[in-house]
């Protein structure tokens, strides 16, 4: 009689695979989790850069000058914010409530976010022109997020 060999995998061999595959996947497993964990700060620190460059863009697009005839009070005389018609006006400029838009009504989901240290908004020359630099700080949950930018005269 011929002896058939029988082809498969025997039980040590079997239990080696499985241990093997199990660990492999309990190491996988302990880096995602470490990847799921920390991937909502980027998102936090994000949130504080958008509210950042969108107050810092609305402050650039305003007038250099005050227009003529013009009476609106800026943040430090106590004027609405809906009504700065030029980028001094927005300095020394804060929140400590939260994040408000244009109009001044709170935006839900940022009340951990606020525009703290104050705006600043100082003379300089750059080239031999005048320019106001504008320095804009977003505190949020990871700490603060700070950007400049200068507005010319043109």
């Amino acid at each position: 009689m011929s002896s058939r060999r029988h082809r498969g995998f025997t039980l040590i061999e079997l239990i080696i695979f499985i241990v093997v595959v199990g660990g492999a996947m309990a190491g996988i497993l302990s880096v995602s989790n470490a990847v799921v964990k920390s991937s909502a700060d980027p998102m936090v620190r994000k949130q504080s850069l958008a509210i950042a460059q969108s107050l810092l863009e609305e402050i650039l697009l305003k007038e250099y000058t005050k227009p003529s005839g013009s009476t609106v009070l800026g943040f430090s005389g106590g004027g609405a914010r809906n009504l700065y018609d030029c980028v001094r006006d927005y300095d020394g400029y804060v929140t400590t409530t939260g994040i408000v838009d244009g109009k001044g009504e709170a935006v839900s989901g940022l009340t951990g976010y606020n525009i703290t240290p104050a705006v600043a908004v100082t003379d300089t020359t750059i080239g031999g022109v005048s320019m106001f630099k504008v320095v804009v700080s977003v505190t949020g949950p990871q700490g603060v997020v700070e950007l400049t930018g200068y507005r010319g005269d043109y």
